[in-house]
C-alpha cells in the first residue's frame, strides 16, 4: 500500500480495481461520483465520467437513461455544459453497464482517473 492507503499509484490502483467485483466497482464508482460532486460540482463529474467512459453528450443522456435517471432532468448551464442532478448521478453506474459490453472497464478507468481526487476524499 502507498501513502493513500489504495494504491502509491494510478497503475497500482488499477490492477487492485481488476481484483473487486463488479458490486464494488459499482459502490466505488458512484461513491466518488457522490464525493466529487459535492467539493468540485457536477460539471467536473459529468466531464469526467464522460472522458473515462467515452461517451458524448448524447451518449451520456443514453447511459443516464438506461441506469434509470430521468430524461427530463438533463439540461445545460449557461455555459453549455451538460448536467443532471447530483442526486441522479448514480444512474449513470447501472446505465454505462447497460449500454456498453466493456461497462466495468469504463468505470474502473473513470475510477482510475480520479485517483487524485479520491486520495484527497
Amino acid at each position: 500500500m502507498g501513502a493513500t492507503g489504495l494504491a502509491a499509484n494510478p497503475n497500482e490502483y488499477r490492477e487492485r480495481l481488476q481484483e473487486q467485483s463488479d458490486e464494488q466497482i459499482d459502490a466505488w464508482a458512484a461513491e466518488l461520483m457522490r464525493d466529487v460532486v459535492i467539493r468540485r460540482g457536477i460539471v467536473k463529474v459529468v466531464r469526467d465520467f464522460k472522458h473515462a467512459a467515452r461517451v458524448d453528450d448524447l451518449g451520456f443522456e443514453r447511459v443516464f437513461a438506461a441506469g434509470g435517471g430521468p430524461p427530463a432532468v438533463v439540461g445545460r448551464d449557461a455555459d453549455g455544459n451538460l448536467l443532471v442532478p447530483a442526486i441522479t448521478l448514480w444512474a449513470l453506474v447501472p446505465g454505462i453497464r447497460r449500454e456498453t459490453p466493456d461497462g466495468r472497464d469504463r468505470l474502473i478507468a473513470y475510477l482510475v482517473e480520479n485517483f487524485e481526487d479520491l486520495v484527497y476524499v
